[in-house]
């Protein structure tokens, strides 16, 4: 894996003309909860398309496109429960290449709707994105067209860890970053970057209590298949690919793991729209409730928390509202 922090390196410049450089804000309530803390949101609800997944759309996409027209006529498929989806949306769309996205049957109507808005070719298959994906791949071997992974391709991945460079740029002397987890894609970017330049940052792993198959896998040293529960971090839900990349990445780089409930999801939702004005969707929800459970544990020390999203529908918005406030 040594090549993916010069993947990662390349992969920051390649996209630094497509996509936004997100603000790395400080919390003043936030740093406040322990004491002699200094924690910084990384505002990637800010970033193009409301989520990271941008930066490793563009990265992979303009890979593919250096490599000549035929990626333009024959277009891409991808897999994704719906912000991975929009980001090969966008970058298509900027870089002329078609793009057709599978979805799991329950993805959130607001994220469908979204993509099919788009002019976008939307096929609903499985219960989960493990099942999406793995429909998603076969239809791209039948039909001889390039299947862009999630999380599980090193491109993608590299582009995320983009994020670990900005960071480091703006707050060389942090301490923790605390990184939402799914497929892993984001984390084993982030940590992978960070922990070659700076192997004494605390790289900490988020998940939901209800989907926490990264955590397990990595616990049980093999990818475990176990059943996920409805979680308002809709984002990181699922299971992991069998031979997922990522889970080398998690499994060597990532130095703790902090499991959030539904209800500190949701508190850590309404907080940020009360403290800071800003709307954020589950998944970065679920990373801001991961320091708020226990921030004494960080006392002393520069944390970064990544908000990786801002993408949640409206009813859902309201419902967590009218539960919290």
């Amino acid at each position: 894996m040594e090549d993916l922090v010069q993947k990662t390196l390349e992969a920051h410049w390649r996209i630094k003309q497509y996509v936004y450089k997100t603000p790395l804000m400080f919390s003043n309530p936030l740093s406040k909860l322990a004491s002699d803390c200094k924690v910084k949101i990384k505002l990637e609800n800010e970033q193009l398309t409301g989520s990271f997944k941008v930066r490793g759309a563009f990265n992979k996409l303009l890979k593919m496109s250096s490599d000549g027209d035929v990626i333009k006529e024959r277009g891409i498929i991808t897999a994704s429960s719906g912000n991975h989806g929009m980001a090969c949306v966008e970058a298509g769309m900027k870089l002329g290449i078609p793009v057709t996205v599978y979805c799991y049957k329950d993805v959130s109507e607001h994220k469908k709707t979204a993509l099919l808005d788009r002019g976008v070719r939307v096929v609903l298959h499985g219960n989960d994105c493990v099942e999406a994906e793995n429909e998603a791949r076969s239809s791209a071997k039948r039909q001889d067209t390039e299947y862009v992974s999630p999380y599980n391709d090193l491109d993608i991945v590299a582009g995320q860890g983009t994020i670990g460079i900005e960071i480091l740029e703006d707050f060389p002397d942090v301490d923790s970053v605390l990184v939402p987890v799914g497929g892993g894609g984001l984390i084993g970017g982030i940590a992978r970057y960070i922990k070659q330049v700076k192997p004494s940052v605390e790289i900490i792993g988020c998940q939901p209590q209800n989907s926490k198959v990264m955590y397990e896998s990595v616990k049980a040293g093999r990818i475990v298949f176990e059943e996920s529960m409805d979680t308002l971090s809709e984002g990181t839900a699922g299971g992991v690919e069998e031979n997922s990349i990522t889970f080398p990445l998690c499994a060597q780089y990532v130095d703790d793991w902090i499991m959030v409930t539904e209800e500190e999801i949701g508190k850590a939702i309404v907080y940020m729209l009360q403290n800071h004005q800003k709307v954020i969707e589950g998944a970065a929800g679920m990373t801001l409730g991961a320091f708020m459970k226990n921030p004494g544990r960080f006392s002393g020390k520069r944390v970064v928390v990544v908000a990786c999203g801002a993408n949640i529908g409206i009813h859902t918005l309201k419902q967590v509202m009218s539960m919290y406030t």
